[in-house]
């Protein structure tokens, strides 16, 4: 394999970037004769802009910007590829303790309950002339965003007119919290913990109930560098199946943990780290926070359908610049299973 210089990919302060960051320090990257830079980004918006500036080849991502960004919905535009699907479920809406308390009150309702006394909490504001609650999410074009729209639409709340929104990278989340600026979050794992750790909110609904399976993080690479660099992009896909498999073993969780918590990567504590991982403690602040999942292949085959139901939610908040049919291309173009598949064929088998 030649690859002229060090594949850059990007990541942010989440435990759902594991694969990534195992497959770095576990070596799995060397073993296929990758040198691979990881870059530890601010924000979504940061990760965004150095992809579609050449800046980086490939990153962990949010599928729903990537759609984003090959729509024209944000103003630096980009071609990139889904080859990879990376975890499935992780998030946690977190509110402050004002608005958590009365809904956590007599033990964690589940999701629709949750919702449905966060309405009326809403309501009860609303007619005591209160002010406006505002929620934060981690990106406009986000499954965060898609998936606290939904509960909140679910529980009779209108996502549009009954609430505020402020975008707020997930490692700033909780000092946002703290300091009333927002009044609550949706943010990957370990957010919501920390939050709970710090004291200044808890968690009232985890993704994984809002929407069983659903697709959380991806690997996005430039498409550009992925035909010039096909069997750089392969060794990077095999890298990551082993890394998966790895990562979704609770047997491995403790070391996962702590090299996660190292200051180069996450810098948190490895117990709150552990907690949303599969296996790991869920007493205490694990309750806070979502199990991010990262099972071969139902969390790592990128598929068309997947992309659809992305396409089909982002249409719902908002109008898209395309028909339902020029979707669809986009989706197939940008979802590419069969490099995934290429991949798995001669990575770890049987699955």
């Amino acid at each position: 394999m030649t690859v002229s210089r060090p594949v850059r990919m990007g990541l942010l302060r989440l435990t759902d970037s594991a694969p990534v960051i195992h497959a770095q320090t576990a070596g799995l990257f060397a073993a296929e004769g990758l040198d691979v830079t990881l870059s530890v980004e601010p924000s979504w918006a940061n990760l965004a802009d150095k992809l579609s500036y050449g800046l980086l080849d490939a990153a962990v991502m949010l599928p729903p910007l990537v759609l984003a960004m090959a729509l024209g919905l944000r103003p630096a535009a980009a071609r990139l590829i889904i080859p990879m699907s990376l975890s499935q479920h992780g998030d946690a809406v977190t509110l402050s303790n004002e608005l958590a308390e009365p809904i956590l009150a007599g033990g964690r309702p589940d999701d629709a309950e949750a919702g449905r006394r966060l309405a009326t909490l809403l309501r009860a504001r609303a007619q005591a002339n209160g002010p406006r609650v505002t929620l934060a999410v981690v990106h406009a074009w986000s499954t965060h965003a898609l998936l606290f729209k939904r509960w909140l639409h679910a529980a009779g709340i209108d996502p549009q007119a009954d609430v505020d929104w402020a975008i707020v990278p997930p490692a700033d989340s909780v000092a946002a919290i703290e300091s009333g600026r927002i009044d609550g979050f949706c943010a990957g794992a370990p957010w919501g913990a920390v939050a709970a750790a710090a004291g200044v909110g808890r968690t009232v609904a985890l993704s994984s109930d809002i929407m069983p399976g659903h697709p959380e993080k991806c690997l996005a690479v430039r498409e550009a560098w992925a035909e010039e660099q096909p069997e750089a992009l392969q060794g990077l896909l095999r890298a990551l199946l082993r890394s998966a498999k790895d990562c979704a073993d609770p047997a491995n969780t403790p070391a996962i943990a702590a090299t996660l918590a190292q200051p180069t990567f996450l810098n948190l504590p490895p117990d709150i780290i552990a907690a949303s991982l599969p296996g790991g403690a869920r007493e205490g602040v694990g309750q806070d926070t979502d199990v991010c999942r990262f099972a071969i292949p139902e969390a790592t085959r990128p598929t068309l359908a997947q992309a659809r139901w992305l396409l089909d939610q982002m249409a719902r908040w908002r109008d898209l610049p395309v028909s339902a049919a020029e979707a669809d291309t986009l989706a197939t173009r940008i979802y590419r299973p069969d490099l995934y598949e290429a991949a798995q064929a001669v990575s770890i088998s049987p699955y």
